[in-house]
């Protein structure tokens, strides 16, 4: 017998690894392992487990047409496949690589180790545009444009030999499977059904706002193709998605907002890369001159900027925001860990992993990738400490988000509502509001905080060991423009 090991590729479209097993000479068992290792670790949440689950649901109602379904197995994964060796001899495995934590990454070396010994193939193939083992970013873009650029890849069922609907059903009395209820919630929700509505509403209608939208933190809840949960847990393909936004630009004419988006989608497949070269980017700073970095744990702080209690209304919002619907559009996220890692001086692993709970679609490598990049340990950029009052008067200057998420604030005018900490005793009165009271005071001075953080960062990059980071780093990250 085959296996196909569904992982974090939950869709039969434009999956390869899927495509070679059904072509295989032998029967093939679909299967998808729920690690209660991976449902302990401190990034996973119950909204990913939910997202995983319903899309569980949905590839299964997909599999029906084709009298085949997946075993649904909540175990380890060696122990799982130490048992399916127990009920029948396993030729290959195939699944789709896995750019994810390190508690995945080491899961995946230790089962390379018990395949080879117990001589069952292992076949893995890419994951969207990212390439495995890259010591440098040379030819990299050509790579990358060459496979979106690709025919994608579709199982043929009609021709595979399948295990039967009831012969899965028989397997699974042998196993603890999966409870595939979840509770109610207001976040989107998993499956291929609901990520080709999501696409659908896209590109007929909201990709020609995207541009004007991305930035704003209410309308871009609308205007952003808002993918990326079906991308990370694999509903659908990067593939699929820029092929679809290719074929819309010879129909428009403004073709900005299309370019813009299409730019987004490779900014994905490189910081996965960036991750998958570098995976200690999970613990510490990319660039080891800032492991000596002191930033002194304060946990009123921590505890305030996880609960939305900063004092600053457009940090509070977009937390509260992400804590109840799983999604903040991307300068929100980058704002949020400027002020964490910035104007609070926290160290980005203080938030990583509560952040990665609150993400619904949490891809390790852009989390990770971001998180350095944001904080300014990468050494190569600028670095960038946001100001969230100038962002809501930028970007929110109505207040319609601030006063969505910070109900406190929302009796007040736009600019107070922004900057609370403006009111006079007579507009306190006038609005029945009390600053400390009703919405808290703020917990720093950002105009006292930014210079600090930058002397700090920067005064880091005079070292020579900083010196050498930034080189390695541009060395094996930078794509170079005459490799594209």
């Amino acid at each position: 017998m085959n296996v196909f090991w569904f992982k974090r590729d939950l869709r039969v479209e434009d999956n390869e690894a899927l495509h070679f097993a059904c072509n295989s000479d032998e029967p093939v068992l679909l299967i998808y392992i729920l690690e209660p290792s991976l449902i302990d670790e401190p990034h996973t949440s119950n909204r990913h487990i939910s997202f995983i689950k319903e899309s569980l649901s949905d590839l299964n109602e997909q599999l029906k047409i084709f009298n085949t379904k997946v075993l649904l197995v909540q175990a380890e994964v060696k122990a799982t496949f130490i048992k399916l060796l127990s009920h029948f001899p396993i030729s290959t495995i195939y699944s789709t690589q896995e750019i994810g934590i390190d508690l995945t990454f080491q899961r995946d070396i230790k089962m390379s180790l018990w395949f080879e010994e117990n001589k069952i193939q292992w076949v893995e193939t890419q994951y969207n545009g990212v390439i495995r083992g890259l010591k440098s970013r040379k030819g990299w873009s050509y790579a990358w444009k060459k496979y979106m650029t690709a025919p994608q890849v579709f199982p043929n069922f009609d021709e595979a030999s399948l295990w039967a609907i009831d012969e899965v059903k028989g397997l699974e009395e042998n196993f603890n499977s999966i409870n595939l209820n979840v509770p109610k919630h207001n976040f989107q929700i998993g499956g291929r059904t609901e990520a080709v509505r999501w696409a659908d509403s896209f590109f007929q209608k909201r990709i020609f706002h995207y541009s004007e939208g991305i930035s704003k933190p209410q309308l871009s809840r609308k205007t952003c193709s808002r993918l990326s949960p079906y991308f990370a847990w694999g509903n659908m393909s990067i593939r699929e998605i820029y092929q679809r936004a290719i074929s819309l630009k010879p129909d428009v004419e403004d073709k900005r907002p299309i370019n813009a988006f299409l730019a987004r989608l490779r900014w994905q497949s490189h910081f996965i890369q960036k991750f998958e070269m570098e995976p200690r980017m999970e613990f510490e700073a990319i660039n080891k001159a800032y492991l000596d970095l002191e930033q002194p744990i304060n946990e009123a702080h921590i505890v305030a900027w996880k609960s939305g209690q900063t004092g600053y209304p457009l940090v509070d919002a977009s937390i509260r925001a992400l804590i109840e619907t799983g999604y903040i559009n991307f300068r929100m996220r980058s704002m949020c860990v400027s002020f964490f890692t910035h104007h609070l001086f926290q160290h980005f692993s203080l938030m990583g992993e509560w952040l990665a709970q609150q993400f619904l679609d949490f891809e390790p490598g852009i989390h990770y990738g971001q998180l350095q990049m944001q904080s300014g340990f990468t050494g190569t950029n600028t670095v960038r400490i946001y100001n969230p009052t100038k962002n809501a008067h930028d970007h929110d200057s109505d207040a319609i988000f601030i006063k969505n998420w910070v109900k406190e604030l929302e009796n007040l005018p736009p600019n107070l509502a922004i900057e609370p900490w403006l009111m006079t005793a007579m507009e306190e009165k006038l609005y029945k509001f009390k600053l400390g009271n009703d919405y808290p005071e703020r917990i720093v001075d950002i105009s006292e905080t930014r210079k600090p953080a930058l002397d700090k960062l920067y005064g880091m990059r005079k070292s020579d060991l900083f010196k050498k980071e930034k080189q390695r780093i541009l060395d094996k990250h930078t794509i170079k423009r005459n490799y594209n």
